[in-house]
């Protein structure tokens, strides 16, 4: 008797899982291609108002989210890196395991595209570019994010939402 190979195009889990890595990929591309542009467009630190509490702002980020850890001594570079990589690796096993459940499939195909679009960053030019710049009077400025950085909280919100709805069944 043959034994079948499997592959990622056949169809683990009551689907396959190629629609929610080409949504990853597509992450990875409008992120990149929107740092890219950024760079080209300003020097760091350059902003350029757009409205009253928007600016877009070119921002190098060592750190994690939120600029956490950025003051360290470059050691966070190498560690990031690896957390990126090793989520995105999970990620493709769940993707997987789970490729019928669309939702999941959502959450962790913005989820992996955002990992991957920072840990290109990292690898490429040591740091993460940032260039989205929100504020607000009184308040003072959010820390500054990127396309990758949005992907990574829907794919969260939606991972949460997907796990309300599956506990409320």
């Amino acid at each position: 008797m043959a034994k079948s190979k499997k592959t990622f195009s056949s169809k683990p889990a009551g689907g396959s899982m190629i629609p929610w890595l080409g949504i990853a990929a597509v992450i990875i591309l409008v992120d990149q291609l929107t740092k890219i542009t950024i760079e080209k467009m300003f020097n760091y630190g350059e902003e350029l108002v757009i409205t009253s509490f928007f600016n877009l702002v070119l921002l190098y980020n060592k750190g994690a989210a939120f600029s956490f850890l950025s003051d360290q001594g470059g050691w966070q570079r190498y560690f990031f890196t690896g957390i990126g990589v090793g989520a995105a690796l999970f990620i493709v096993y769940l993707l997987r395991k789970h490729a019928a459940q669309k939702l999941f499939c959502w959450s962790m195909s913005l989820i992996l595209g955002g990992a991957v679009g920072n840990v290109i960053d990292r690898m490429v030019h040591g740091h993460v570019i940032d260039f989205l710049d929100f504020h607000w009077r009184g308040i003072g400025h959010f820390p500054a994010f990127n396309v990758a950085d949005t992907a990574i909280c829907i794919g969260a919100g939606l991972l949460i939402l997907d796990e309300l709805r599956r506990v409320n069944k």
